[in-house]
């Protein structure tokens, strides 16, 4: 085990968390991010919103998990797909870089960068916790 996670046979941790709860907190910080960085930005844009908008059902869906627990994989796999998402939009980044633009808005390009390396870090969290659950025969 290394200092990342500890993990037993019956569950999955990172940073010393159940996945569920890494979830909500990703969900709640998406939503806390793009409302601050739209305030701090001055934008009027619904775009500077969209760290909000992926991050609300990732909250719902891992409040459900941890709610409905026969439920739990199913709406953890809801949860995932928000987070590749989240990836996915982040990865507008490389777009901008590779035509020049990159940083010509730095408000809009840290959200993007905040999507991408977050959203990476949050899926491959999300797809070890489902191995670990099927080598486990976890719910």
């Amino acid at each position: 085990m290394d200092n990342i996670e500890n993990q037993t046979k019956d569950e999955f941790k990172v940073l010393g968390l159940k996945i569920e709860i890494l979830s909500v907190i990703y969900g709640i910080s998406l939503i806390l991010f793009g409302i601050i960085i739209s305030f701090v930005s001055g934008s009027n844009s619904f775009t500077s919103y969209i760290p909000s908008i992926i991050g609300t059902p990732i909250l719902i869906f891992s409040y459900l998990s941890i709610r409905f627990v026969d439920k739990r994989k199913l709406f953890m796999h809801i949860v995932v797909l928000f987070g590749l998402v989240a990836f996915l939009g982040g990865l507008d980044l490389i777009r901008g870089i590779f035509s020049g633009i990159v940083f010509d808005n730095i408000w809009a390009d840290i959200s993007k960068a905040v999507l991408l390396i977050t959203g990476l870090f949050f899926t491959i969290q999300c797809i070890r916790s489902f191995i670990h659950a099927r080598r486990n025969k976890i719910s």
